[in-house]
Parts: C-alpha cells; structure tokens; sequence
C-alpha cells in the first residue's frame, strides 16, 4: 500500500461529515479533489470503504475500521510534529473541547490567558447540548469536554472548576411573590424547556420529579440563548444557570421567581477519558488549569459567589 497523509485526512473528514462536499469545504480544497483523493485511497482496497445510496454517502464497516486506524495514524503524525516543536521551546498543535452550550459563559475566561501564552497552540471548540459532547468524548473526538452533569457511562477523569447555580425566572412583567413559593407554585406556570439531550433541561426534570410537579409544558428550545429571550419575551417562565443571566439580570430583562429548595446546585466539570494520551497543548492546558483555576474565577466571578436578588 502507497496511502499519504492527504489521503487519510480526506477520508477521516468524509467519514465525519458524511459527505464530499462538506467534507472538501472543511478542508478547503474543491470538491473534485476531494473525489479523487478518495478514490485513490480507495484503490488500495479490494473491499468498499463507502457506499452511496440515492444521494447519501454511507461509510461501509470496514471503512469505519479504517476511519479509526486513519485517527490513529494522523494522532501519531502530529504528536511527532508537537513533540519536536516542544524540544525547540515552543508549544504547538491543535487542542479540541466540546462544551455544553450554557458552559460558553465560562470557558473562554478558562482559556484566554493560555492561548495566550501559547500562541501556537490551535483550539477547536463545539459548543452544542450534552448529549452530543458525551457523544464526542466516547468517540475520542476531542481532548477535553465541560459538562454540568457527569455522565454515567463513560471511564472518566474530572476536574471540578466552579459552582453552577439555576433558578425559576421569568420576564420583568412576571409578578414576583413576596416570599419564597412552594416548588408546586411551579405546576401553574408555562414552562419553557431545553430540548432533549440537554444538560439543562435534565437538571430541570429531576427537580420537577423530585417535587411531584407536573407542570404544563409550553415550548421547548434548541439553546439557552432562545430560552431567555422568550421569557424576556414574556412567552413564559424557565429554571436557568445563573451564569447567563446576569447581564439580564442586571439590566432588569428578567427576575429571579423565589422557590423552596433553590437555587438548584450542581458543577461545572472538566473531564477526560481515562485512557486518554495527551498531545502536549492538552496536557499542558490540564497543568495550567489545576494551577491557576482558583486565580480564574476568583478575577473573573467573584460575582457568582453572591446571592442574587430576589
């Protein structure tokens, strides 16, 4: 066999993407080109690697064999790269996380100082629910993932960075009760959810379980910027982290409803598959932030420490 590296990138992002064409964007070359790196990585191959059926793009069994032996190789390739850049001094290569959405309101301040510092060292982050950054981390897809609710299945390490508080709020024209209400006073309420898959809208359920409330759903989201600006909106009232609410919160858009048994109380977590090997900007990113995580959110949310107003 006479594959080269191109090949095996080619492929990879097809397999990831399903198709050519997406796969030849992400990649910045034509289309066309893309094909024939395929197909000459193809040839090398008496048994089909993909199929198509109608207009979709399938990748065969033993090409998703292949997919996981090419990641393996191209993992290799740039720990060579990373490591013969880091024995001149300077540290380079690609470091990726997948993060829950609500976790962009933290994570930038996490990494600003050490992209900095850093300034080889390229990030890839997928901001997206958490279903599908679980998803990612079982794949070995990415180095890092932050979630609020660790999952059950996975061989995991973990690094708990910082508190994640999430309260009953609604609108400014909302009427606020004078004294902290029942978590029944919820029942009455037009709820606006998470959708499925969200770490959110899990956190949401357990506490509306645990309380016997059924309330009466009223729409469901895909991310928790729309979720706020619909009870901005007045279309009704949400359990929300703290973290993204404050400028709202601030400014007055939204008020926090006072309920028994909350704030409801959870963590933001850094993890990592056990079995992980990290490149070298994973593992220096994973030094840096066991040393300075306590610097991080004492500069950046001190806020966060205090009660919010009621």
């Amino acid at each position: 066999m006479n594959y080269t590296l191109r090949q095996l990138e080619v492929f990879t992002k097809i397999c990831e993407q399903k198709s050519i064409t997406r796969a030849s964007e992400e990649l910045h070359m034509t289309q066309p080109a893309a094909s024939i790196q395929l197909k000459n990585f193809q040839d090398q191959f008496d048994i089909p690697l993909t199929e198509v059926i109608g207009r979709q793009l399938y990748v065969t069994a033993f090409g998703e064999e292949i997919y996981a032996a090419c990641l393996n190789i191209l993992n290799e390739t740039k720990k060579i790269e990373q490591t013969t850049m880091a024995y001149k001094g300077h540290l380079t290569g690609k470091m990726t996380l997948s993060i829950v959405s609500t976790a962009k309101y933290i994570m930038p301040f996490f990494l600003s100082d050490f992209l900095k510092e850093n300034p080889g060292v390229e990030l890839a982050m997928d901001v997206t629910n958490k279903s599908s950054v679980i998803q990612s981390l079982n794949m070995n897809q990415v180095d890092f993932s932050l979630v609020s609710i660790l999952p059950d299945a996975l061989a995991i390490d973990n690094i708990e960075l910082m508190r994640n508080t999430l309260y009953l709020v609604g609108g400014k024209q909302a009427k606020k009760p004078n004294k902290a209400q029942q978590p029944s006073y919820i029942a009455d309420l037009p709820l606006i959810y998470r959708e499925n898959g969200s770490g959110t809208r899990q956190t949401m359920e357990r506490f509306l379980e645990s309380n016997n409330i059924k309330p009466r759903k009223m729409l469901e989201l895909t991310s928790n910027e729309a979720v706020k600006q619909a009870v901005i909106a007045g279309l009704g009232y949400s359990i929300m982290p703290l973290i993204g609410i404050k400028n709202e919160l601030t400014q007055g858009d939204v008020t926090i409803i006072p309920v028994k048994g909350m704030p409801i109380e959870s963590s933001w977590n850094l993890i990592w598959l056990k079995s992980k090997k990290f490149s070298p900007p994973a593992k220096a990113f994973l030094e840096y932030i066991l040393t300075n995580k306590d610097d991080i959110i004492q500069r950046h949310f001190s806020w966060f420490e205090q009660k919010p107003k009621m």
